[in-house]
């Protein structure tokens, strides 16, 4: 049932107001005052709608609507007053109310402004659960792993989040760099803003500065009116960017001085565009090794490398495979509406031999190619590509015992030029012992 509170000092108006709206299929709780409303509060979290008094025994019911509003962000506070004025009607709507009603003169308003403010409450109410389902995937958590690897990014990550520092991530290609710039942004104090992205090697230089920075109307041919760059889409959030190490030198000389001033100028535009702006970077090569210096400034280097994270491989972190294949294994189950419950030990010990060049991204490709392919209740090897069956099996192959010692015989008798007895002295076996590995291995 919906709730309402009537807050009003007047005894015999409350229980009128009260009759009125219970009529109307509303619970009504009452308070005399504003300690009294502030209690009924606390301890019925599922009221919506405040309806109060202006002049109360201990306070102001204007006074009271930002206190309301700041406690139960939620809650819809209409005002009302025997005495009406402009002037509290202005102040009240500007400290947050939803409407302003004087008594007797408004009672046929009253249940309209009661069900438009429910409706109000509710529809709010449903926009903050789906601000936090669209959060949700950009949380830490959602970052799956127990490796020790993923753990220690992880952690330096949530420590760093609620700073303002700038941040470069460095790891290969499709290990998650975005994913954890995501969880920084939502961690942090600017979560409320934008997170925006852009891919520094996906644009030519033209193109990536117009992107970046925006440009003011008649800047050049075909300027027929102004834009505006990613830098002031992302003012009061985060600007994330991926490959940093691809954006071109005359572009690195402008980035640095909008890192040290806040402050740019648009193409065509004389006047400085001024932004508050947190910058997360990324790279899938190291960027202060000698040979890089000529395509990438030392001095924005040091500016942007202030926190670096490394996000590991996924072949450093091998561990975390089967928490990933059955996340992604849900996910698209999901999406293709199938009902695979499990991932058998023969796929999931392929997955683990296999070396992963693409990282999680290429994890996630496969998961969804098996479970499209996959017609039992459990996914096997026999549903993942040839050539990851056929690369882990190499894998497997040079990591066995059996590998190494063939190898190793075979390097020994290179050494002594295949003279056999000489062999089997190197390696401490016997003549026929080594005959018999070479007639195994086929050496």
């Amino acid at each position: 049932m919906k709730s309402i509170l009537i807050v009003d000092d007047e005894l015999k108006l409350r229980q009128l107001y009260s009759r009125v709206i219970g009529m109307e299929g509303y619970q009504v709780l009452e308070a005399g005052n504003c300690k009294e409303a502030m209690k009924v509060l606390g301890g019925h979290g599922e009221i919506r709608v405040i309806l109060t008094d202006v002049k109360l025994p201990d306070g102001n019911g204007i006074d009271l609507v930002p206190v309301i509003r700041e406690k139960f962000p939620n809650a819809v506070v209409i005002v009302m007053t025997a005495y009406a004025t402009i002037a509290d009607g202005v102040e009240a709507m500007r400290r947050g109310a939803f409407d302003y009603l004087v008594k007797g003169d408004d009672n046929d308003k009253l249940i309209p402004v009661l069900a438009r403010a429910f409706a109000f409450a509710e529809l709010s109410s449903k926009v903050e659960q789906l601000e936090k389902k669209i959060g949700e995937p950009y949380h830490f958590d959602q970052i799956i792993g127990d490796s020790p690897a993923i753990k220690e990014a992880k952690q330096l990550a949530r420590k760093v989040a609620p700073t303002e520092a700038t941040v470069l991530l460095q790891g290969e290609t499709g290990v998650g760099k975005e994913l954890f710039a995501q969880a920084i942004h939502y961690a942090s104090s600017r979560s409320k803003g934008n997170f925006v992205a852009i891919n520094c090697s996906a644009f030519p230089a033209d193109l990536l500065e117009s992107e970046l920075f925006g440009y003011a109307k008649g800047a050049f041919t075909g300027a027929d009116k102004d834009k505006k760059g990613l830098f002031q889409e992302a003012h009061g959030g985060t600007l994330f960017l991926d490959e940093i190490g691809e954006m071109p030198m005359s572009l690195q000389a402008k980035l640095l001085r909008v890192l040290e001033t806040m402050e740019f100028n648009r193409l065509g535009d004389s006047k400085p565009t001024k932004v508050d702006i947190r910058i997360i970077a990324a790279t899938n090569r190291s960027l202060n090794r000698p040979e890089d210096t000529l395509n990438f400034r030392p001095d924005l280097y040091f500016r942007i490398s202030a926190f670096t994270i490394q996000i590991p491989s996924l072949r450093d972190r091998l561990s975390d495979i089967e928490m990933l294949a059955n996340q992604f294994l849900t996910r698209y189950n999901k999406a293709n509406r199938k009902k695979i419950r499990s991932i058998s030990k023969d796929a999931l010990d392929c997955l683990r031999s296999y070396s992963w060049r693409g990282n999680v991204r290429e994890l996630k490709n496969i998961i969804e190619r098996a479970v499209i392919l996959c017609e039992e209740d459990s996914l096997t090897i026999n549903d993942l590509p040839a050539d990851l069956k056929e690369a882990a099996a190499d894998a497997r192959e040079s990591y066995s015992l059996a590998n190494m010692e063939k190898l190793h015989i075979r390097k020994v008798l290179s050494l002594v030029k295949g003279n056999k007895t000489r062999a089997a002295e190197l390696l401490g076996i016997g003549i026929a012992t080594l005959y018999r590995k070479i007639e195994e291995y086929g050496l």
